[in-house]
């Protein structure tokens, strides 16, 4: 998901989309922890987005 995608949602989008990315990366990371995963890199972007959007619904609550 891009930066300018992810500033044009409002406060409630950005916590749904939020909950959503962090169940992906749990879920992700227990797949990797059982078996390898084919893109392990998958996982560090997952985490960047996470970030990124944690920012910018902090932006947004201030």
């Amino acid at each position: 998901m891009k930066q300018s995608e992810i500033i044009n949602l409002s406060a409630a989008e950005l916590q749904e989309k939020l909950s959503q990315l962090k169940k992906t990366y749990t879920d992700l990371k227990s797949a990797h922890t059982i078996s390898p995963i084919e893109n392990p890199l998958q996982i560090r972007s997952l985490r960047r987005t996470i970030a990124r959007v944690n920012t910018e619904l902090s932006k947004k609550l201030q």
